[in-house]
């Protein structure tokens, strides 16, 4: 297991899962909130890629260059910025236009009138 994570599974929670997943939750949030596309939240999740294995290498002795790691991380980091920020999106058009959209689930919204976009 450690072979793929690229560090021992508790190091990899706390900091991976834990510690970068809390920042790429809040960095998807304020890229919503800021109205900008969702490929500025996979930027945002790769610059936390790269912070998180470098910290990974630093301080807990990871292989640098450990290719396995950095696309577990990536994919983790990407989801949770992708996630993020798409109910924060689904939030704010409900919130700022609540005559033209309704909820439809926590990621989502459609018009009031049944029209499409």
């Amino acid at each position: 297991m450690s072979g793929i994570l690229g560090t021992t599974p508790g190091v990899f929670i706390g900091l991976t899962i834990v510690l970068f997943g809390l920042g790429a939750f809040r960095a998807g949030q304020a890229i919503a909130q800021g109205w900008h596309p969702a490929h500025d939240a996979v930027l945002a999740a790769l610059g936390l890629t790269i912070a998180d294995r470098f910290l990974a290498c630093t301080l807990f002795a990871s292989p640098p260059l450990s290719i396995p790691a950095a696309v577990i991380a990536a994919a983790y980091l990407i989801a949770v910025t992708l996630v993020a920020w798409r109910a924060t999106l689904a939030r704010k058009m409900v919130r700022q236009y609540p005559w033209l959209y309704q909820p439809v689930g926590l990621l989502g919204w459609r018009r009031t009138d049944g029209a499409s976009d």
